[in-house]
């Protein structure tokens, strides 16, 4: 509002100053042209005096128009151009401000994602080997199991071959002292029993 209401006085003191300027010019060269003014020692004349007052008059209004209203509205212009690229600058430092602290974010994020990762495959590969201990173990026990099994199978079969042998050998060694067949039942029987009296005895 200020610039609004002072635009309009600089305006019209610049019209003023035109025509005040002019009018000496004018009075000056024609009216005023040959009018000398007594003053004792100085050879003054009041025409050319006007008239030089004119064109002074008429050159600060062209000054201002030509040079000085240019200039100030280049400095304004440079200083509004300034200005706004002192504005882009701080948005550009604060977009930057704003891309790191996004950028820090996700590389945070990255970082976390990736121990987790890292941590849930240390889990499982624990737990896998933990899994394969186990069935190890398990596997290792099942096969002490079963070769104990098999050892005492072997040790019943040996020991019932060896008690069958040890009969028909007791049976042959009877028979040649009695001289006859002492092979029945009943003599089988009586062997056995004592063989395995002797074991338990044992």
């Amino acid at each position: 509002m200020a610039e609004q209401a002072t635009e309009p006085t600089g305006s019209g003191n610049k019209w003023l100053g035109l025509i005040v300027g002019v009018v000496l010019v004018l009075l000056g060269s024609t009216v005023f042209k040959d009018l000398q003014v007594p003053i004792p020692g100085l050879d003054l004349n009041l025409g050319k005096s006007a008239a030089m007052a004119g064109i002074t008059i008429l050159l600060f209004p062209l000054i201002r128009m030509f040079y000085t209203d240019p200039l100030k509205n280049a400095i304004n212009e440079r200083n509004s151009q300034l200005e706004e690229t002192f504005t882009e600058a701080e948005e550009l430092r604060q977009r930057m401000d704003e891309m790191r602290g996004e950028y820090e974010q996700r590389l945070s994020a990255a970082e976390a994602a990736a121990r987790e990762q890292i941590q849930a495959q240390i889990r499982e590969a624990q737990a896998l080997r933990d899994q394969l201990r186990a069935e190890a173990v398990q596997q290792a026990e099942q096969f002490k199991a079963k070769a104990i099994a098999d050892i005492e199978q072997e040790k019943q079969r040996i020991l019932n071959d060896l008690r069958v042998h040890v009969v028909n050998l007791t049976l042959q060694a009877t028979e040649k002292l009695v001289g006859e067949s002492v092979d029945n039942e009943r003599s089988r029987k009586l062997i056995d029993e004592f063989i395995e009296q002797v074991e338990v005895a044992g």
